[in-house]
């Protein structure tokens, strides 16, 4: 209840900027809006409100980045957490798109910005490189997926199929995949050094799995992924590197195609939702 009868929509925008940046809020204006309680003034009644909703935020950021947090210590990742949710607030009903621009905010506020590439500190690549990662992770587990469908065997033709299409593609500057899985693991890994990781995300009958690529794979997964078609996607890579269709066409079928069919990369064409 409000001291002064304001407007709801007033007092909600007012209770999230008090919420958000407790630092902003001036004593006078909150003596006017809470009314005190029985054995606390108005400024301890809204501190009870400021400090649950700071914690659970945290809490909630800290199970959407377990690797991050483990890599910056709990103490700077709280610190990063409270300005990330001062700029970022969260603007959707579920708390399960807290994080979705915590990535890019660590980018967009990392000390060394205005420098040059080379000159930026590592660590905060990998700290932007991992939490890029743990989203992912985190995200395609709640994603649309082909759970309860069938799946294709490796007797399937290739025009009839398609990359799942929760498949995620991505290239990190660092081995973060390793990182993150050590660390789940209940492992204490060091920082690793900087190496080019590519891999493919795939999650199949409820199961995440992160599968390191060479680039030449990642190329043509790139490829089937733009194009829709393996016949196609093929072509463009005899070109790319120069080889016959036919030497192309037998290293896929020898190398990764049952293996890619197995794990989940493909459904069947007429599968698709």
């Amino acid at each position: 209840m409000t001291a002064d009868g304001g407007s709801l929509s007033k007092v909600q925008r007012w209770m999230m900027s008090a919420l958000i940046a407790p630092g902003r809020v001036d004593g006078e204006s909150v003596t006017e809006t809470f009314l005190p309680g029985a054995q606390l003034d108005a400024a301890s009644c809204l501190g009870i409100y400021q400090r649950s909703y700071i914690i659970r935020l945290r809490i909630c950021l800290m199970g959407q980045f377990p690797a991050t947090l483990h890599a910056l210590g709990e103490d700077l990742f709280c610190d990063f957490a409270d300005e990330y949710l001062r700029t970022c607030p969260s603007d959707s009903y579920t708390l399960y798109e807290l994080g979705r621009r915590f990535a890019a905010w660590m980018e967009e506020n990392r000390p060394d910005r205005d420098l040059h590439p080379e000159e930026r500190e590592p660590w905060v690549d990998f700290m932007i490189d991992l939490a890029t990662y743990e989203r992912m992770l985190f995200h395609l587990f709640d994603a649309p997926g082909h759970e309860g469908k069938p799946w294709p065997s490796i007797q399937t033709p290739d025009n009839e199929l398609i990359l799942l299409p929760g498949l995620v593609l991505a290239q990190f500057r660092f081995p973060v995949a390793w990182y993150y899985h050590e660390v789940r693991a209940g492992k204490s890994p060091l920082y690793p050094a900087p190496v080019q990781q590519l891999v493919a995300i795939v999650r199949k009958d409820f199961q995440t799995t992160t599968f390191p690529l060479s680039p030449f794979h990642f190329r043509f997964l790139t490829s089937i992924q733009r194009l829709g078609s393996i016949d196609a996607a093929l072509e463009e890579m005899a070109l790319w590197c120069g080889r016959s269709l036919a030497d192309v066409q037998s290293s896929w079928i020898a190398d990764v195609r049952q293996g890619w069919i197995t794990a989940g990369f493909f459904i069947r064409r007429n599968d698709q939702d």
